[in-house]
């Protein structure tokens, strides 16, 4: 044995190849500093074997290697950039140290051999995968670019277009597309791995593969001419500045970077994705988007706990009303494998259930994303039905009726009534209470909320609501489905509006109260789209999710917190409900909706809007001043739900607002925006506005929160 570490390990076989092995003593390998270190010893002891001939890159693990160790990301990018770039070149050496062993090198790459994982495989002259690889370079996402030499090794392997394309989506890639575009070598069954990495060095020690031209490649500027290089790059800065955007700096700089390396040797380039690489590492979104990812880990983790603890398996399951969101539901669990029935009281409604699950399907059919044969499938777990008697034998229920609290227990009792004595009911409400529809029930153990957000099959978010005699067993099984789904389930406690309608509302209070002293709604909304990042502004937010909806939650929240989110006298948003304009679902609301004469969707800010506001004369306010007005109030209402104890951490108040309103991902969600601000800097910014009502004033947990310097993401603030 040449070497063996904790996570690496280096065998001299007979015949002079190096078994460089990864089988680190968690469930993956990764690169944490621990790993770069027996890295270093390993180059060392191949470096100083004179019996080496070739190396083969293996992994004992189903994957091969998942990137670097993102937990150890928010420290160390806290650090000067200047000692970032000696951090992040410490690694690349090592990198390049093993690339200059001058003996041949061949990857066998089974499963993720994702980031670092990626860069370690393009440092070897060949690669060969099995049918279970999955190959890419997904920095991007998490607001960096590849820091271990991706951005100088793929362009010259792939050429510069290709490897823009690969490390700008941040996608991962099945070994025949990797194949196809020159990253990859060969493809092979898993069994016969080994023996291919094997067979291809031992023809490299032969001289019948020329590795040194291999490596001579990686080592060279890109061969573009000047005309190439300008039509090159300039088309990719093109292509993302009009994607990407301001708010995402990492895709033009990984752009920027390989063409100002394009002519360069490879220790020019590899200075150069140091320096970038370091500079991303101290923006807001970088810090951001790898706060995400962690906050993600988180629950994903939690799920997947639940599922282990879930005493009640979900097999069959069973959606009451038909319509829109209940036709999304039993698509999504039919879809994901889970058989459903899908009971209304109209046949008018059935249709229009399956009418909604077929049209997602022949969309993806479409797309090419999905076969007739499977679209087939998903429709066949679907089975409409009138009766109750269809659904005695499912294992949970999801009732979906009209947003009626009377209606909704009666639908409830009858079809406890009617189910096993284990089966759980759950209904998917947005606004009602979670205890006052469990009065309408027996097993109330066995009762919870399951909120999904519309449209069902894109939103990933679901809110499970916890009552208070909701059984652990009953909550770890509906996550459990949920996660099923393939949606991210937060549990949340009871409480008007839950976590993510009752954050929404104060924010949409502020817009209310801007509007009525004069400020344009369609400045708001540019504001908020174009600088703050939302996808929709709020008045925009407001059509899409319906006038008659908002007017009819904001009494609901006015009821239940009647001194913070009190009507508002004159609210714009009533306005537009009681002259009958109900946003999209009519083509009317803030904004007036149609098609143009080629049937494309039209959106035009509404005259009769404006003469009902009665803001005849706009008053102009700065994007600070309506950033912070809107904002303020959604803030201090999460970290409210954070000191009640109305949703668990920090990580999950940020994918709440992430995966069920499209909150700006570069800002990490609301408490990590916050944190960003500082949490003096808000209150200071808070206190400026504390005059005009509750939802402005910050908490005194915030302000202790701030005198000890503490962040959200590591302190309990529960109160309750």
């Amino acid at each position: 044995m040449l070497f063996q570490g904790k996570s690496l390990s280096a065998e001299l076989l007979s015949d002079g190849i190096v078994d460089f092995k990864f089988d680190a003593q968690g469930s993956v390998n990764k690169f944490d500093q621990a790993t770069f270190e027996e890295f270093r010893q390993v180059v060392s002891a191949i470096k100083n074997c004179a019996d080496a001939k070739g190396v083969i890159v293996t992994s004992s693990k189903s994957t091969f290697i998942v990137g670097a160790d993102i937990t150890e990301f928010l420290e160390t990018f806290k650090l000067p950039e200047e000692t970032l770039v000696d951090w992040v070149k410490q690694a690349t050496d090592v990198f390049d140290s093993f690339e200059d062993l001058d003996i041949p090198k061949v990857a066998a790459v089974n499963g993720f051999a994702l980031g670092g994982g990626c860069e370690m495989i393009l440092s070897c002259e060949y690669r060969v995968a099995d049918t279970t690889a999955s190959i890419g370079l997904p920095e991007v996402k998490l607001g960096l670019i590849p820091g271990f030499g991706g951005t100088v090794r793929l362009p010259r392997l792939i050429g510069a277009d290709n490897a823009v394309e690969w490390m700008s989506t941040g996608k991962a890639h099945k070994p025949e597309q990797a194949m196809a575009a020159g990253t990859i070598d060969a493809v092979v069954a898993p069994e016969h791995l080994r023996e291919a990495a094997l067979s291809m060095v031992k023809q490299a020690i032969e001289g019948k593969l020329d590795w040194r031209a291999r490596r001579d490649v990686k080592m060279s500027p890109l061969t573009l001419s000047p005309t190439e290089t300008i039509m090159t790059f300039n088309t990719c800065k093109g292509m993302i500045a009009a994607k990407a955007g301001k708010h995402y700096p990492a895709p033009m700089m990984m752009v920027k970077t390989i063409e100002a390396a394009a002519s360069k040797s490879r220790a020019e380039a590899m200075l150069l994705e140091n320096q970038g690489f370091a500079k991303l590492a101290k923006t807001d979104a970088a810090t951001a988007q790898i706060g995400l990812f962690m906050a993600d880990q988180v629950i994903k983790g939690k799920a997947k706990k639940a599922g282990k603890l879930a005493t009640k398996a979900v097999n069959k399951a069973a959606v009451l009303g038909a319509g829109i969101m209940g036709g999304g539901i039993a698509y999504q669990s039919a879809y994901k494998g889970t058989p459903i029935i899908m009971k209304d009281i109209a046949d008018s409604a059935l249709d229009l259930g399956l009418k909604t699950a077929s049209g997602i399907l022949t969309k993806q059919v479409e797309r090419g994303r999905m076969n007739p044969k499977k679209m087939a499938g998903v429709l066949n777990n679907i089975t409409p039905s009138l009766s109750y008697d269809s659904v005695k034998d499912v294992d949970i229920v999801v009732e979906a009726v009209v947003e009626n609290p009377k209606v909704k227990g009666i639908v409830l009792a009858e079809v406890e009534g009617i189910v096993a004595d284990d089966a759980i009911v759950t209904s998917n409400t947005s606004t009602i209470s979670i205890d006052l529809l469990a009065e309408s029930v027996k097993r109330k153990d066995k009762f919870c909320g399951m909120h999904f957000f519309n449209p069902v099959h894109k939103m990933p978010l679901v809110e499970v609501i916890r009552g208070k005699e909701t059984s652990d067993e009953t909550v770890a099984a509906v996550v459990a489905y949920a996660a099923k789904m393939g949606k991210s389930p937060i549990v949340v406690n009871d409480c008007p509006g839950f976590y993510v309608n009752r954050v929404l509302f104060p924010y949409f209070a502020g817009f209310s109260h801007l509007v009525n002293e004069g400020a344009d709604f369609t400045a708001v909304d540019k504001v908020m789209e174009k600088q703050f990042g939302w996808p929709m502004g709020p008045a925009y937010l407001l059509d899409v999710v319906g006038i008659d909806t908002a007017d009819h939650c904001t009494g609901v929240m006015s009821a239940g917190f009647p001194t913070r989110m009190q009507k508002i006298g004159n609210d714009p948003v009533s306005k537009m409900y009681n002259n009958d304009r109900l946003g999209q679902k009519n083509g009317k609301g803030f904004y007036d909706y149609g098609t143009d004469k080629r049937g494309k969707p039209t959106k035009v800010p509404s005259e009769v809007a404006y003469e009902l506001i009665g803001n005849t004369e706009h008053k102009e306010f700065t994007p600070d001043e309506i950033m912070s007005r809107v904002m303020i109030p959604m803030v201090n209402e999460v970290v409210r739900c954070l000191e009640e104890g109305i949703v668990d951490t920090a990580a999950e108040a940020d994918m709440g607002l992430i995966y069920g309103l499209g909150f700006p991902p570069f800002r990490g969600g609301p408490i990590r925006y916050l944190e960003t601000v500082g949490i003096e800097n808000f209150i200071a910014m808070a206190d400026k506005y504390a005059h005009l009502g509750e939802i402005y004033q910050v908490t005194d947990g915030m302000r202790e929160m701030a005198k000890s310097g503490k962040s959200y993401f590591f302190t309990d603030v529960k109160t309750a």
